[in-house]
């Protein structure tokens, strides 16, 4: 996998929305956060368009990242917002200037579709909060960001909850993933990785259980599950059930999707739609450690 070069000070990134609207006024923090960093924030023309939910209609949010994919003086695009959209326009975009001249992209949610897209050229990227969201979450969240995009060591070690469904153990792969949902989408279409051998990291928020287990199913009769080397689960946030319960948490779903197979599983890794949602580098080679207490994510 190609590594985008690493920032230094006085470098460009820009910010984009590739799905939902977005004000500039709900962008202050991260614009703040950047300038802190010494690099210099670049506001796409989908900051404050709005079509419907949309932050534009479909060419507008296409042009506008392709802008900047193509743009030799911006070093990483931290796409602004989640919600639903990204879908519409990655058949859109022409990557052939981005696979000569790799940067980081940035984002998590429905950022999903161009970390998986962009895997299958053998380019990472990050899974990472958003600048919509950054000044909510923990300094660890913002900090683990600046890590990665200067280069610095690495690592996450969290303790997890779930003790009766962690499998432990010892993987290494490349790290895929995301949005469980949003995997779910894109099965099939020219944004599918892979799984093979690799560590597949999962999260959600506001799904009910009966989806996450039809996902899941889903997930295991296509052979998405079966080969992976690893499994580490992030937040499974708010999850809703019917009036008639489903009958097992999220984590317990999940387990027993995968109970037939050997490789570790952990869950409760600090990623996803949580108030410490930790950036991961999708595409790098990890060691994933599972113990009977914690885990850790060595990048």
């Amino acid at each position: 996998m190609i590594t985008p070069s690493f920032l230094k000070r006085g470098d460009t990134v820009a910010i984009v929305s590739t799905a939902r609207k977005v004000s500039k006024e709900e962008l202050e923090p991260s614009l703040q956060l950047l300038e802190e960093w010494g690099l210099k924030p670049l506001l796409g023309k989908t900051i404050a368009a709005e079509q419907n939910q949309f932050a534009g209609d479909d060419a507008l949010r296409t042009s506008d990242f392709q802008a900047m994919l193509d743009n030799p003086t911006v070093k990483a695009i931290w796409c602004a917002r989640g919600g639903y959209g990204t879908v519409r326009m990655v058949d859109g975009l022409d990557f052939s200037e981005f696979k000569k001249h790799p940067k980081w992209i940035i984002g998590y949610s429905d950022i999903t579709v161009l970390h998986s897209h962009i895997h299958n050229f053998g380019i990472e990227t990050m899974h990472a909060d958003m600048p919509a969201d950054i000044g909510k979450r923990t300094v660890e969240a913002a900090t683990s960001i600046k890590k990665i995009l200067f280069g610095e060591p690495y690592e996450i070690l969290f303790p997890f909850e779930e003790k009766e469904v962690t499998r432990t153990g010892k993987a290494v792969g490349q790290l895929v993933g995301g949005n469980l949902s949003v995997l779910y989408s894109i099965l099939g279409s020219a944004s599918s990785v892979n799984t093979a051998g690799k560590i597949l990291f999962i999260e959600d928020l506001d799904e009910y259980l009966y989806h996450i287990d039809r996902m899941m199913q889903n997930l295991k009769r296509t052979g998405f599950l079966k080969n992976i080397s690893g499994l580490v689960v992030g937040g499974m946030s708010d999850m809703n059930d019917n009036t008639i319960p489903f009958g097992k948490t999220a984590a317990a779903i999940i387990a027993e999707a995968v109970s037939e197979y050997e490789y570790p599983v952990c869950f409760n890794a600090p990623a996803g739609h949580i108030k410490d949602n930790r950036a991961l580098i999708m595409g790098r080679n990890v060691t994933l450690e599972v113990n009977e207490v914690d885990a850790k994510l060595t990048f």
